[in-house]
């Protein structure tokens, strides 16, 4: 007994600092590299920044394969993937060393800036948009607000990986200087005479001490001097010298440009549910409990809200956590339910209720022992380390019972409790080993297996095989000590429930009479063994062929995403159109809870375009989506063909989530790659994908297929 209370101990101390997540850890791990060279286009981007770094960055340890992506705004993304279960803080460093290597042959604009080498987070785990129902903030301003004052309370989080405002550095207030090219060409000047001009003189000036050491003799004071610093206001950059001319007049930057505090840039707008609002993105560090930080968070702007000025007001617009949550709640409840199904057979087949305790108390200790080892093997709690659990429970409760039943029939003979369970356990310990080692030997090869599919049923298995190992250890402690103490001989055994087990104990003899009869047909003659065997056997190759194959189940995540894109050089404001006509279009489903928009960007292609734009549907919970047409593929459905009806400057389509994020684009929707290892030449890329699209869109397991490629817009 005080084996098995250290095993519960040790389970429940360990259980309280696993992580939850809804599946194990498989994705490779992937750190992204980005630069900024303002101004360049993506070919640009490309050749000064882009091929440097990778040369550089190619052949880094254990590293798998490494994409870029260089957009018109002047951006860069290198993702570079690992081999999975590589340590993500080492390949870091690795990376960030290459690139570090680089740094000197890219352009001065880029090192100023600087590059930035990060751990790569896949989806965001929660959407938080803030807006100003009375309208008496803009956008600009509330971006602003939550970079100063939510921004940092979020990142010291722990298990927040990245915290941002949709845009990044673009929402932030900057001077913008509008120039007037005709008054330039008036007066003979050019960009950089106005750029050096604002970093000569927009200067901090360390101007030095009054009095201080050394000095002269008596000196009573020291003053530190303090000037003006930088410039502020507008009217402060507007006089900004440009030029002294011969006859003492000047040209001041006023004279030659409109000045006015406004964003760092206009490539990106944000709405939540049809409304201007600014919309923060959290994004959680890979080994972090996914649910234990959104409770925080939620926390936290609970107590970062009371201070908001009048008229603003938060709301968590998108909850990745959700079908987390709800995937282990209804797993939670399968394993009761199977706890006690299980106590049920077992008191039905063992027929007393001192029996059936000592199967009832010794489960318990296998499933909470489980965990115990969690901690060791990097192990979560997740849908399929549950589920092992499930399925443990039918075996583990084999051995108390083979230990029950053994204890019994000594007992029928005369022996006491005690004197049984010695000589029973006599019996018994070694076919209790024998069998536990057989099915660990079943599930440790599934744990062997290689690459993700092995990584994602690894938890799996092990928990079955801990399971059983520790369910065997009880079988040769636990149960004899319980059956010692707790059984007594048969006749002192009575049940209000006798006249039932009589009952039952008939049809269960006349059941198990036929069912000997039909193994006894079949056994009796070989040809009828194999005959029934090849039957099985083709029975089960016509099934595989039949049954749809798959990584893991699409499910209902709660929440979709959808992708808008318009002709090549649509404007941001043509964007913004057609994502506002898909917001109206989504929030007319009464399974809608909230939508964010967000025009000029793309998280499919991953880069910021006018002419691109993306969506988060927010669902409303389960239980209050109770129709087969508010299923998650069923709005999709729906979605899909709204956005064909009705939207006709561009293209919008809804899809769901991958299962497992970071694997996959989404439900219902994946992109593909096609690279070009001939010439480099675009425009036989580009023939290549048309000659790709209509194959590909002809297969019958292909609904739809497209490219955005041009060879014309290189981005």
């Amino acid at each position: 007994m005080v084996i098995a209370i250290v095993i519960v101990i040790v389970g429940l101390v360990a259980l309280q600092g696993l992580p939850i997540a809804q599946y194990p850890d498989i994705t490779p791990p992937m750190v992204n590299v980005t630069a900024n060279y303002t101004g360049a286009n993506a070919t640009s981007v490309e050749q000064s920044v882009a091929t440097p770094i990778e040369q550089k960055v190619n052949g880094v340890e254990d590293m798998i394969y490494m994409k870029s992506i260089n957009s018109s705004d002047g951006k860069m993304s290198l993702e570079v993937s690992f081999e999975v279960g590589t340590d993500l803080d080492m390949a870091n460093v690795l990376t960030q060393n290459r690139v570090s290597e680089a740094s000197a042959v890219l352009p001065d604009e880029v090192k100023r800036q600087g590059v930035t080498v990060k751990k790569k987070l896949s989806f965001p785990l929660l959407l938080i948009s803030l807006e100003s129902p009375k309208q008496t903030y803009d956008n600009q301003f509330l971006a602003n607000y939550a970079t100063i004052n939510i921004i940092d309370e979020i990142a010291r989080i722990q298990g927040v990986g990245l915290t941002e405002v949709f845009g990044g550095s673009s929402t932030e207030y900057a001077m913008r200087v509008w120039v007037r090219p005709d008054q330039l060409a008036k007066l003979n000047l050019t960009i950089a005479d106005l750029q050096r001009a604002i970093q000569e003189q927009n200067v901090l000036v360390p101007a030095g001490q009054l009095g201080g050491p050394p000095a002269p003799v008596n000196t009573e004071f020291t003053y530190t001097v303090s000037t003006s610093g930088r410039f502020a206001t507008e009217a402060e950059f507007g006089s900004v010298v440009v030029r002294s001319n011969e006859d003492g007049s000047q040209v001041l930057l006023r004279d030659v440009a409109r000045i006015e505090l406004g964003s760092q840039n206009y490539m990106m707008t944000t709405r939540t549910n049809g409304k201007r609002t600014a919309v923060i993105s959290v994004y959680q560090l890979p080994d972090a409990n996914g649910l234990e930080v959104a409770q925080t968070i939620m926390a936290t702007m609970k107590r970062v809200s009371e201070r908001f000025p009048n008229d603003i007001q938060y709301s968590i617009s998108l909850d990745t956590t959700k079908p987390i949550v709800a995937g282990i709640r209804e797993i939670v409840i399968t394993l009761f339910e199977a706890v006690v199904l299980v106590i049920l057979v077992v008191f039905i087949f063992l027929q007393n209720f001192r029996s059936t305790l000592i199967p009832t108390l010794t489960v318990p200790v296998s499933l909470i022992g489980a965990f115990a080892i969690f901690p060791l093997l990097g192990f979560t709690i997740n849908t399929l380390s549950l589920l092992g659990l499930v399925l443990a429970i039918g075996i583990v409760v084999d051995d108390a019972i083979v230990v029950v039943e053994a204890v019994a029939k000594k007992m029928e003979g005369g022996l006491s409790a005690k004197d049984a369970t010695i000589a029973a356990m006599q019996e018994v310990s070694g076919p209790i080993v024998a069998t536990s080692l057989a099915l660990i030997a079943v599930f440790v090869p599934v744990a062997a297996m290689a690459g993700i599919t092995g990584r994602l049923y690894q938890q799996f298995a092990i928990t079955i095989a801990i399971s059983v190992a520790i369910s065997s250890i009880n079988a040769l402690t636990l149960s004899p000590a319980l059956a010692a103490l707790l059984l007594k001989p048969p006749g002192e055994q009575k049940s209000i429930f006798d006249k039932f087990f009589a009952v039952f104990n008939r049809g269960f003899e006349t059941l198990t009479d036929y069912f000997m009869g039909v193994a006894g047909f079949f056994t009796s003659k070989l040809i009828r063994s194999g005959v029934l065997l090849g039957a099985l056997i083709v029975a089960l190759v016509l099934l595989f062929q039949i049954v749809p194959a798959g990584f893991v189940p699409e499910e209902d995540q709660g929440y979709l995403l959808g992708a808008i894109m318009l002709p090549d050089a649509a404007s941001l404001q043509r964007t913004e159109e057609v994502t506002l006509q898909a917001s109206n279009i989504i929030q007319g489903f009464e399974a809608v809870e909230s939508v964010v928009t967000i025009s000029g960007y793309s998280l499919v292609s991953g880069t910021v375009q006018p002419n691109s734009g993306f969506i988060f549907i927010q669902l409303k919970d389960w239980d209050e989506r109770t129709d087969e047409a508010d299923h998650a593929r069923n709005i999709v459905r729906r979605l899909n063909a709204a956005f064909a009806s009705e939207i006709q400057q561009g293209a919008a389509f809804a899809f769901g989530p991958p299962a497992i994020p970071g694997l996959g684009t989404g439900a219902g929707f994946s992109m593909m790659m096609l690279q070009d290892r001939g010439g480099n030449d675009p425009a036989y890329l580009e023939q290549q994908v048309q000659r790709f699209v209509p194959a590909a869109s002809v297969r019958r397991e292909i609904g739809r297929a497209s490219s955005l490629f041009r060879a014309s817009v290189p981005q």
